[in-house]
C-alpha cells in the first residue's frame, strides 16, 4: 500500500473495534489508509479469540469497509526485529511489550506517526511522533 500515513498499534484497533473512546480517530486512520505490525494483529486476533471470535472471521467483521479497508498488515522482518530490538532499555521500565515495541519500530522505520490508546507512551522520547487516541 502506499500513501499510508500512520501506524496503528492493537490497543488502537482494539478500541475501535469495541467502540471505546478515541476509535472513531482510528477508524479514519484505516479508512485514509494505516499500516499494522504483523506482530500486532496477532495481539488482535488473539484478544478477540478470547472473546470467543474466530481469528479466521476477524478481518472481514473487524475493519472498517470490510475487505476494502486500507489497514496493511505488514511482516515484522528482520529491519523491525532490531529496531524493537534497540527500544528495550527506553521502553522496559514502562512495561511495553514486544507488540508494543513492533509498533513503534515500524513506525521508525517507516519514518510514520502511530496511533495508540497506551498512555503510557506519552512518556517516550521518539523521533516519530506518537498519538495517544484518549
Amino acid at each position: 500500500m502506499t500513501g499510508a500515513a500512520v501506524v496503528v498499534d492493537a490497543s488502537a484497533l482494539l478500541a475501535l473495534l469495541r467502540g471505546e473512546p478515541g476509535g472513531d480517530r482510528v477508524r479514519r486512520a484505516v479508512v485514509a489508509g494505516a499500516l499494522m505490525s504483523a506482530v500486532n494483529w496477532a495481539e488482535v486476533l488473539a484478544r478477540l479469540a478470547v472473546g470467543s471470535a474466530d481469528p479466521h472471521d476477524v478481518r472481514a467483521m473487524a475493519l472498517p469497509g470490510g475487505p476494502e479497508s486500507r489497514l496493511q498488515v505488514v511482516p515484522f522482518d528482520d529491519e523491525q526485529a532490531r529496531e524493537s530490538a534497540r527500544l528495550v532499555r527506553s521502553t522496559r521500565p514502562l512495561g511495553l511489550s514486544l507488540a508494543d515495541r513492533a509498533a513503534l519500530a515500524l513506525a521508525q522505520t517507516r519514518r510514520l506517526r502511530v496511533l495508540t490508546a497506551d498512555r503510557a507512551w506519552r512518556s517516550l522520547h521518539l523521533p516519530i511522533r506518537i498519538e495517544v487516541i484518549r
